[in-house]
């Protein structure tokens, strides 16, 4: 191992994080302190070590400013970062110091788990009254919050009063307290509460076919912005600022302007992207997808390109790259996830594509193949809606990442012995297979024990 050259600032006892490189003959770059000046190979060809970039740790300690140090352009996940710009990484990243064709050696930015202190467990009591949702009078299911007013209730019932008050009304009034609702979105903390709540009275529990009709009903999977269409009202008119006529005030570009037929009106709800923080128009009547079937969020970069809406420095706009169906994407690396983040099987599995002499695209559009096909069980897929998912399905490039991680899951575990390199196939298999924590921060374990496999110990069977 080696570490990275600190400047400005006092190391620590502790590794908070590394630079990964997609060569295991390279070391890992052990980062110690909170700013870090990199020095390290940057060529495959090469083991002269440069200095290239700096990083600096956040305050959330999970992630981290990068800055070009180089004369070359760095590329992150695919963004460019010119010479002296930053740019925001986080755990799985990868980073390059320069063009891959120019044989340019690839890391990842790994955060190390931290070492927390025991948790305390605080018991809260809750009167199951105050978890109930005010228009079907029972407790929330799937609950959603609105804002300013922070009342809560079901997401199927509040998405059927959204969309009777948009059809009858100028402005989306909270059922409970009659104030203009301006955002709603999802709580996963209470839906947490929600679930003790029925977990410890069963008698609260609706039936199946009632929560079924009522999922009908949910369309709130992301957070939306509502806007109200009552205006207040001046004593006196008054003309409008020119600043205020020239656009720059309107929420997203269909807000001024129609495109592919469509102009928002003033009680358009929008979604917000979650990869640029751009709006959206929520459009339920069309077939192009919004929202991400692998984690629910909001993403543009379809919607946009749908529209043939070009993007410009007035609004915030994803490229079509960032939220593309299954079967259009390609890729070139294992991704940082792959089997649980363990970098020597990682490295096992590219030498077998390799010796088999194929590519790892060959390898996962065959597996999105059988995926399609119904021929994998899907129980451990890492997604939501693991059903409803095809080769055709839009998802976010997180969300591809952990689909392309289970399916090379299920190569490596259909894959003949005589297809491993000799030392790999005389391996023993971990009793916790790809469940084990030690593979994690234990090298030496995950090295000599293979732990793409499943578990003989911990309960897990799958």
């Amino acid at each position: 191992m080696e570490q990275g050259e600190g400047s400005g600032s006092k190391p620590y006892d502790e590794i908070w994080s590394k630079l990964v490189p997609s060569n295991s003959k390279y070391s890992d770059v052990e980062l110690r302190s909170d700013e870090v000046e990199i020095h390290s190979e940057v060529k495959v060809s090469s083991s002269e070590k440069q200095g290239w970039c700096k990083i600096t740790r956040n305050s959330d300690l999970c992630s981290a400013i990068l800055q070009n140090k180089s004369l070359n352009v760095i590329f992150v996940d695919g963004t460019d970062v010119p010479t002296e710009d930053t740019i925001m990484i986080r755990c799985g990243s990868e980073i390059i110091p320069g063009p891959v064709s120019d044989g340019y050696l690839s890391y990842r930015f790994k955060v190390m788990p931290m070492n927390e202190p025991p948790k305390k467990v605080l018991k809260i009591s809750l009167d199951s009254e105050h978890a109930k949702c005010s228009i079907c009078l029972n407790i929330w299911h799937d609950v959603v919050t609105v804002a300013p007013c922070l009342h809560n209730f079901c997401n199927g019932c509040f998405s059927e009063w959204l969309r009777r008050s948009q059809q009858k009304h100028a402005s989306v009034l909270c059922p409970h307290c009659r104030s203009a609702v301006q955002f709603v979105g999802r709580n996963h903390f209470l839906h947490n509460i929600e679930e003790e709540i029925l977990q410890s009275d069963a008698s609260l529990r609706r039936s199946d076919e009632e929560l079924a009709v009522l999922n009908t009903y949910a369309l709130i999977k992301s957070p939306l912005v509502i806007n109200n269409g009552k205006k207040p009202r001046n004593k006196r008119a008054r003309s409008m600022p020119e600043e205020d006529n020239n656009g720059t005030n309107l929420t997203c570009a269909q807000c001024g302007t129609e495109y592919g037929g469509f102009q928002c009106n003033p009680n358009t709800v929008h979604l917000q992207c979650h990869a640029c923080g751009g709006m959206m128009p929520s459009r339920t009547n069309i077939r192009v997808a919004q929202h991400c079937i692998g984690c629910d969020r909001a993403f543009c970069g379809a919607y946009w390109h749908s529209q043939q809406v070009t993007r410009s420095d007035s609004y915030h706009m994803c490229a079509p790259e960032t939220f593309k169906p299954i079967n259009e994407r390609t890729i070139t690396r294992i991704p940082f996830l792959a089997h649980e983040k363990n970098r020597h099987e990682q490295d096992i599995t590219e030498r077998c594509i390799r010796q088999m002499g194929r590519t790892l695209q060959d390898v996962v559009s065959d597996w999105v193949t059988k995926l399609n096909n119904r021929e994998i069980d899907r129980t451990r897929m890492p997604l939501n809606h693991t059903d409803m998912i095809t080769s055709g399905t839009h998802i976010c490039n997180e969300c591809y990442d952990k689909l392309v991680s289970f399916l090379l899951y299920w190569f490596r575990i259909c894959l003949p012995k005589y297809h491993l390199p000799g030392a790999a196939a005389q391996r023993e298999d971990c009793w916790y297979g790809y469940t084990c924590r030690t593979q994690n921060h234990n090298d030496d374990h995950a090295r000599k024990r293979n732990h793409v496999c499943r578990p003989t110990r911990g309960g897990i069977r799958n």
